[in-house]
This record gives structure tokens, C-alpha cells and sequence, in this order.
């Protein structure tokens, strides 16, 4: 059975909660945007699909309520004015992933268009709203099977001229079935060289120091019965120096990706993308368009969100001798006292140091001028 993260009928919606796993699988409910914000804040859900999702099924469950109880305006204004306000809300929940606030600019052009027709209504505006939101969850998962589909076919293409029948890929984070709506974007192509019967074996790092990777990434890969390896953020380097794993390609996810291909992504990306290079290791990023933002020129206009120092000097865990009885969680601190912290959640790869980058509708490869052009890609043509 496939991962479930997100958990939406129409009326109501619950989220798998990625801080009790993979000791404890919990769903939690969100009934308001301000659930919602939390969820996101807390990391409860996380990955830039799932984030976006999240947020406007939130919105969505709280317009829901308001119409079954009656307690929705029927003037299109002021219902208009109610959305923006929460959608501007829940941006500011986690403002590195760009699909978030893409999301919330779509949504409030919907709501815009819809309030200026004649025969609206704070009800059809909110119906409008409900039926965009569902239709949200079904285009991710077909984007994100795409995506998969894409990247293997690149890679293998690549690995056939090399006389390679099979390959082994290194990943980063979580960018699964948890960090969207379904299959993933860079795991996603992970599954589909697996399911292919190209992948030899998949390497995940820990991704210190939310452990993504070591939590999340090692949970699915498990879950799927696909052959995997889990490393230390400090292994990368060993592990593409040495002869045995051959590691012939990175494929990692993004949170945002400038205009220039310029890329943000988990903090500890930028270091595995100068060991590729450095080491002859194609370097891909796998991300739906919505995730490429053209309205920043590079990566030194991204914002980059930091995390609390307690992150790095706390983990967090099951008491060992509660793994057959009830789940007692425990933290500890790993860190001398007194000391500063810096903890960035993101850091930026430059495109000069990216291969690929693989979306939905088909593979950008960077151009000469050591940049990727992404027309072909908003114009259904690009290189694949």
C-alpha cells in the first residue's frame, strides 16, 4: 500500500504526522488555516508540494465548516477579502518554499476573477474555491509520476552510453510519498528506475539536523522493499570516492529555483553538488514548475529561512525500552551549554554545478552559458 500523507475528502483533513515517524504513525486533523500554519511551522508536514497542499486544504476544510454552518457571508467582497487574508497568513508559515506562495497568488487570482461575475456569491466563490483545492491533489500526483518518469529515462540513457545496466543514486532529505501529495519528485524517480529494474541500489543521507533522511527517506525506501543505504551527511564524500558503492547520479528535490537555475534546497544540497562535481556524479533536481520562480534572478535573492538553535543541539527519540509497549518520546541534549548556533534550513547549489533539472513535462539540461532557460519548459518543449 502507498504512503499516505495528506488524507482529504472533501470535509475534512488530516496530515501524517512526520515528527512521530518513523517510530509512530499518527495522523493529525486540521480543521482551520490556523491548524494549518502550525502543522507547517511545526514541520509536522513538510516538502514544498506538501506544504502548498496543506495550506490550501486548510483553507479549504475551514470554508467547509463555515458553509455547513451557515456562518459564511453570502457578499463575494467580503468572502474575497476572507481568503486573501488567510492565504497571505498561511505564507508566512515557511517562506524559503516558493510552491507555497505560488499556490496562495493562484487561489487569490481564482477568487478575483470569480468575484467580478456578475451572479457571484460568497457561497460560488467559496464552491469555486473547494473545487480547485481537490483538483490541486490530483494534479500533484500525476505531476510528481511525470517527474519520475522523466528523470529515469534521462539517467538510464545516460548509464547506457557509460555500458551501465543498472545504477545506484544518492538522494537528500525527503522528497517522497511524505513531502507531497503522493509517489515524490527526486525519490520518485528513484522509484521509478527501481520499478524499472535499473536501480541497483539507493543511498539516502540523514540530513542532520531534522533528519529527513534518516526518519522520513529510510521509512519509505523501507516501506517499498526498494535496496537502500542509509549514510551520514559526513559519508557523502567517502562514499563517491569509493569504487564500490559507483554512484553514477545525485537526484535531490528544491524548495525554490531562481530564474537562472540557481537552486535552493535542503541545507547540505550545495556540499553534495560540489562532491558530484569534483567526483564525475551527475547532479539532478527533480521539482515541478511550480517550484521554479522567474521572478527571482538568482539564488542570492532567495530568502533563507533559519531554524531553532534547539534543532542542532537536541534529538529527539523513543525510550529503547518502550519499543514493544507504549511510545515514550524523549529529548536529550547532544551540545555543550552556552554555545551559538547557526542553523539554516536551506542552502543555494549555483547552476553551474546542476546537470538537470527534471520536471513534469520533461528534462532541462543547462545551457552552454552555464544557465538554464526555462521558455521551453512554461511552452510544453523542453529537452528531454
Amino acid at each position: 500500500m502507498a504512503l499516505q500523507a495528506i488524507k482529504y475528502d472533501g470535509t475534512s483533513l488530516s496530515v501524517l504526522d512526520q515528527l512521530q515517524l518513523p517510530h509512530l504513525v499518527k495522523y493529525v486533523p486540521i480543521r482551520t488555516v490556523q491548524e494549518g500554519w502550525q502543522a507547517i511551522r511545526e514541520m509536522r508536514v513538510r516538502g514544498a508540494p506538501a506544504i502548498a497542499i496543506v495550506a490550501i486544504l486548510s483553507l479549504a476544510v475551514e470554508l467547509r465548516t463555515l458553509l455547513t454552518e451557515g456562518k459564511l457571508s453570502p457578499v463575494a467582497d467580503e468572502v474575497r477579502t476572507f481568503i486573501t487574508e488567510k492565504l497571505r497568513y498561511l505564507v508566512t508559515s515557511r517562506p524559503t518554499a516558493v510552491n507555497l506562495g505560488d499556490a496562495a497568488r493562484k487561489f487569490e487570482r481564482l477568487i478575483a476573477v470569480h468575484a467580478k461575475e456578475k451572479d457571484s456569491t460568497g457561497h460560488s466563490l467559496a464552491i469555486a474555491f473547494l473545487k480547485e483545492a481537490e483538483q490541486m491533489l490530483t494534479n500533484d500526483l500525476n505531476d510528481n509520476r511525470n517527474i519520475g518518469a522523466y528523470g529515469a529515462k534521462w539517467i538510464v540513457e545516460k548509464a547506457l552510453l557509460q555500458g551501465r545496466k543498472t545504477v545506484n543514486v544518492l538522494t537528500h532529505c525527503n522528497t517522497g510519498s511524505l513531502a507531497t501529495s503522493g509517489y515524490g519528485t527526486a525519490l520518485g524517480v528513484i522509484r521509478s528506475l527501481h520499478s524499472s529494474h535499473y536501480l541497483g541500489r539507493a543511498y539516502c543521507t540523514e540530513t542532520r539536523p531534522y533528519n529527513q533522511g534518516a526518519r522520513l527517506t529510510a521509512f519509505e525506501l523501507v516501506h517499498d522493499n526498494i535496496p537502500s543505504t542509509l549514510i551520514t551527511d559526513s559519508m557523502a564524500a567517502a562514499l563517491l570516492a569509493s569504487k564500490n558503492s559507483e554512484i553514477f547520479a545525485i537526484v535531490v528535490g528544491a524548495d525554490r529555483v531562481a530564474a537562472n537555475g540557481d537552486t535552493a534546497n535542503k541545507i547540505g544540497t550545495y556540499g553534495l553538488a560540489v562532491l558530484a562535481k569534483h567526483h564525475g556524479v551527475k547532479f539532478l533536481v527533480a521539482a515541478p514548475r511550480t517550484t521554479i520562480d522567474r521572478e527571482t534572478k538568482s539564488g542570492e535573492d532567495i530568502v533563507i529561512e533559519e531554524r531553532p538553535a534547539s534543532e542542532v543541539t537536541n534529538i529527539k527519540g523513543p525510550l529503547e525500552e518502550d519499543v514493544t509497549g507504549p511510545l515514550r518520546m524523549e529529548t536529550i541534549r547532544i551540545a555543550a551549554p552556552g554555545i551559538d548556533v547557526w542553523n539554516p534550513a536551506f542552502d543555494v547549489t549555483p547552476a553551474a554545478l546542476i546537470d538537470a533539472i527534471i520536471t513534469e513535462v520533461g528534462v532541462v539540461e543547462r545551457g552552454s552559458d552555464g544557465y538554464f532557460h526555462f521558455d521551453a519548459v512554461f511552452d510544453g518543449s523542453p529537452n528531454s
